[in-house]
């Protein structure tokens, strides 16, 4: 029974969903974070620390159960014009974090992402740590599940400094202003629920499921267009907004099609993954009554 259970990058977007499906389920969850929380939330710990400093992380998950890394930095084009933070983050922090549960025999989960094909800074720099936990599972003996989250959306999600799509588009929506699409729109997304990927993350960590040499693809499978997301946002807000085009950013492909192989999760047991027909105008709520939308400037 994994009581103890540390959450790296615990303060993030990912992250804070996952605590409270940790919370949920009676375990206690330990952040891990360079940043402390708003307010501290009852029944979770706190570890104060950076990814990248090896004696901290081996520290932390020495006195844990298990392991869930969702810490990183993100941004494709974001992190083009500099690497440096994002590289070391992502890959020296996931080797630390792998190093301390070889040294000290604890399982471990691994979050990496849809797109790892792509040549931009963050894609290339979480494929490496997806790589080199399977290089560690299969040289080493670790236990380390490796889930590919796609495109997250939800609850709690900002809307910078990174451009994730459904903050972006609902944000705009809700003020009327033109929602931005970078290249024609064709893009096909895999749209994954937080909530929903926060249980296959803890599934992966929590399951008796032995999969350490391949991975686990958090998606729902379902083919959706970035023109799609824009339009079902306009109407799901009532918005008056109209659809603008910009050329594509640096670090991503016209045309990508990023999808996710829902088939691959079934070792974890049944889990329900909810559309955006069935989440999308609750999360446009949560962003209309929660989010200072009307304070933003674009």
């Amino acid at each position: 029974m994994y009581k103890n259970i540390l959450v790296t990058g615990g303060n993030g977007f990912i992250g804070s969903h996952v605590v409270e499906n940790l919370l949920n389920k009676g375990h206690v969850p330990i952040i891990f974070d360079r940043k402390g929380p708003t307010a501290q939330v009852k029944g979770v710990s706190y570890f104060w620390g950076d990814i990248i400093n090896k004696n901290s992380v081996d520290e932390a998950v020495l006195n844990s159960d298990g392991v869930i890394d969702l810490a990183g930095i993100l941004g494709t084009s974001e992190t083009v014009d500099n690497p440096f933070p994002c590289i070391e983050t992502n890959i020296l922090g996931a080797l630390n974090v792998f190093e301390a549960c070889r040294s000290h025999v604890k399982p471990a989960v691994q979050i990496s992402l849809g797109n790892f094909w792509m040549n931009n800074p963050y894609s290339i720099s979480k494929n490496t740590a997806e790589r080199l936990a399977l290089m560690y599972n299969k040289e080493h003996g670790t236990r380390i599940a490796i889930v590919r989250g796609l495109n997250a959306y939800g609850e709690g999600q900002k809307h910078a400094p990174v451009r994730k799509i459904i903050p972006n588009f609902i944000v705009r929506a809700l003020r009327n202003t033109p929602i931005e699409i970078y290249g024609d729109g064709s893009q096909i997304m895999d749209m994954i629920y937080v909530k929903d990927l926060a249980e296959i993350l803890v599934r992966a960590l929590l399951v008796e499921h032995k999969v350490y040499d391949r991975i686990f693809e958090a998606g729902t499978g379902l083919s959706t267009d970035v023109n799609y997301i824009a339009k079902v946002v306009i109407k799901e807000a009532k918005s008056g907004s109209e659809i603008k085009y910009l050329p594509m950013r640096p670090g991503e492909e016209k045309s990508a099609v990023v999808l996710g192989n829902p088939v691959t999760l079934k070792p974890l047991g049944d889990i329900k993954l909810r559309g955006l027909d069935e989440t999308l105008s609750g999360v446009i709520s949560w962003y209309k009554n929660n989010y200072p939308w009307r304070e933003i400037r674009f």
